[in-house]
């Protein structure tokens, strides 16, 4: 059985980092790109970030650009996002997912096969 187990989330101030961390069994996701998706209530599920299976190529949205950085430990069977310099607007659900086979990545929810459960990260100004 797949699942992705994320951690790292909670309260912060406005200007504080924190880091997700998002750990896959039951498979290894070593040849597949992964992403970091959040989901603010009423809104859409967007991708912050998304990674390629050999770190090379990333990806991140403009309203994440210079402030989060994704990584990625395929011994480990992980990936983590670092998030810095957080803002109000960054409070949101915040999932990580995997595709199902190799590729690059995808930045839409539809790429993705499978998903962490969420954690929550909240930014207070």
């Amino acid at each position: 059985q797949v699942q992705l187990v994320e951690s790292g989330g909670g309260l912060v101030q406005a200007g504080d980092s924190l880091r997700l961390s998002c750990t896959a069994s039951g498979r290894t996701f070593s040849s597949s790109a992964m992403g970091w998706f959040r989901q603010a209530p009423g809104k859409e599920r967007e991708c912050v970030a998304a990674i390629g299976w050999s770190a090379r190529s990333t990806y991140y949205a403009d309203s994440v650009k210079g402030r989060f950085v994704i990584s990625r430990d395929n011994a480990k069977n992980t990936v983590v996002l670092q998030m810095n310099s957080l803002k109000p607007e960054d409070t949101a659900v915040y999932y990580c997912a995997a595709r199902r086979s190799e590729g690059g990545y995808g930045t839409k929810a539809s790429d993705y096969a499978y998903w962490g459960q969420g954690t929550q990260v909240t930014v207070s100004s």
